[in-house]
């Protein structure tokens, strides 16, 4: 679920399993596909799903969405870190449960029991994750909730240089002032910019010429 939420810029309502006001997805609202082929999710084998190329995901009464919107992403060419690997395993893994069509994504079956993932598992997941890479990232595991992977898949493609039009959709903000945000704080954007303000001092002021004023003879 973190890999889907990173990938498809998601809130903790829509991806988790949480008390919100947000119904979060369910594998109806789940599409996978091989080149232009639709897969049907409830009889395509392991395999098929595997191999999608493609991944979607469609608004229906989720809160921030437009209902019947779609949005969809390809392969990120990494085995495992990748928006359609995740959809698979995650539709598999639910299938393989008999879980109905309307079961959150953010569901997960162990020892027959059924554990609904909340905003506090992902948070907790993430902390550990960060305490144990270290403060080499550059933030710590106070700084990270659930609520950061929407703001870090958005500044990962404002990093990759996506015009920011197109995250502003994927993202389905009103407004850029998350992407202004995002944009002044993301180090390897602004790293340069205090050299070249230096460079570009080196500089010739146009001279000001006094022009005096006409005035007219009567």
């Amino acid at each position: 679920m973190i890999i889907i939420a990173f990938f498809f810029l998601l809130r903790p309502g829509e991806y988790t399993n949480s008390a919100s006001d947000t119904t979060p997805f369910t594998i109806a609202d789940v599409q996978l596909f091989i080149g232009g082929r639709r897969l049907h999710i409830p009889t395509s084998t392991d395999a098929e799903l595997l191999t999608a190329t493609f991944a979607s995901l469609t608004f229906t009464t989720q809160k921030n969405g437009v209902r019947g919107e779609v949005i969809g992403l390809g392969l990120s060419g990494d085995a495992y870190l990748c928006c359609v690997r995740a959809c698979a395993r995650r539709v598999i893994h639910l299938r393989t449960h008999n879980a109905s069509a309307t079961t959150p994504l953010a569901t997960a079956y162990s020892n027959g029991n059924t554990h609904k993932i909340q905003p506090k598992h992902i948070t907790k997941a993430l902390k550990d994750c960060v305490t144990f890479l270290g403060a080499d990232l550059g933030f710590l595991a106070t700084d990270v909730t659930a609520r950061c992977l929407r703001a870090a898949g958005a500044n990962a493609l404002l990093l990759a240089k996506v015009d920011t039009d197109i995250i502003r959709l994927i993202g389905r903000w009103r407004s850029d002032e998350m992407l202004r945000y995002l944009h002044v704080q993301a180090a390897p954007l602004m790293s340069d910019y205090a050299r070249r303000m230096l460079q570009a001092g080196h500089y010739t002021l146009i001279p000001n010429q006094f022009v005096p004023m006409q005035v007219p003879l009567r």
